[in-house]
């Protein structure tokens, strides 16, 4: 497996790295089968395990901390905070109220005394970033955290961030966790160019497109699209679309003589700007498919062919980056109030 550094921190990442979302009641709460996925991708060279304080509830975390004991210092471990953890409106977002509860709760559920990758999960329309690099710099300062980063945030809110780090002499953000695959480009524009011209590491999620590049039929009513129906109604302009661009992309798979999963996870590690891809498996049998395809690399005339279906900085279907930014998901902040 290779090997990529982390955002000039020194830290030395597999180019795969573990995806532990499936190890909750979001997929299969079971420990021992959570147990079982973790050893087998450590067995094959993966040593980035990535999880969040709300995937499950907390579920997730206390399987991957049972799974690394006695391995831990082997392994790169990531997780996240913001996510909603109970009814209290204070308990999730980005304040240094929340941040310095929630990073005590991971470390407990993890049966870690640091965390090597924090990660704000989510941008916070209703706090500072000021306040949550503070508090976040407190965490590194602290030995509690060894490094910070962000998820879905745009570009625009990465170069605010690192101005604000250096005017105010706060620990950077040193990475960012997007959503990318051959379906979902956008972020080829603007967040990847933003992330490599200020040295952050780029962590990526979703390479296989929620299941429409993983070589499965996708069934009405089954797995993820009984779970995401909207995501998978063909009748939906976009999504007819996006369709009809598997079709392409498989001849083009076929061509290269590849599965179509490799060649979607092959095409994200393509990128200059990206560090490594999460790769989610519930299965043994889903991990072994994935990492089959280890070391893949696509020629130009496969990329160009890819560019052609889907063109660069193109999403599909927009959900696919599955956030939508406050000021666009409330319309108050589109409409003038009172007239």
């Amino acid at each position: 497996m290779k090997r990529k550094i982390l955002g000039g921190t020194g830290i030395s990442v597999s180019e795969y790295a573990l995806g532990a979302m499936m190890f909750s009641s979001w997929g299969d709460p079971d420990p021992v089968n959570g147990v079982r996925v973790i050893h087998q991708a450590l067995d094959a060279g993966i040593n980035f395990v990535d999880t969040a304080d709300i995937y499950g509830d907390g579920e997730s975390e206390r399987i991957v901390g049972q799974a690394l004991r006695g391995r831990r210092d082997d392994v790169v471990v990531a997780t996240k905070f913001h996510g909603s953890m109970g009814p209290d409106p204070n308990h999730g977002g980005n304040s240094r109220r929340w941040i310095t509860r929630a990073v005590e709760d991971s470390l407990r559920r993890l049966a870690m005394d640091h965390i090597d990758l924090y990660q704000v999960h989510r941008p916070d329309p209703n706090t500072d970033i000021d306040e949550t690099l503070s508090a976040c710099s407190d965490l590194v300062r602290s030995g509690k955290v060894r490094a910070i980063g962000t998820s879905a945030f745009a570009a625009e809110e990465i170069v605010e961030a690192q101005w604000v780090a250096q005017q105010r002499g706060h620990v950077r953000f040193r990475s960012e966790q997007p959503a990318y695959s051959i379906l979902a480009r956008s972020i080829e524009a603007d967040v990847l160019p933003t992330a490599r011209r200020y040295g952050m590491g780029v962590l990526t999620w979703g390479p296989l497109g929620a299941g429409w590049l993983s070589d499965k039929e996708i069934r009405p009513g089954v797995g993820r699209a009984r779970l995401e129906a909207d995501r998978f109604d063909t009748s939906t302009p976009a999504i007819a679309a996006k369709q009809v661009a598997v079709g392409e992309l498989k001849k083009v798979a076929a061509d290269a003589g590849l599965p179509l999963a490799h060649l979607a996870v092959a095409f994200v590690l393509t990128h200059p700007a990206v560090t490594s891809v999460l790769i989610g498996p519930r299965t043994p049998e889903q991990l072994a498919d994935l990492l089959a395809g280890a070391g893949t690399v696509l020629d130009e005339d496969t990329l160009d062919r890819i560019d052609e279906i889907v063109p660069p900085g193109t999403d599909l279907f927009p959900m696919d980056r599955r956030f939508v930014p406050a000021a666009l998901a409330d319309k108050k902040a589109r409409r003038r109030q009172g007239g």
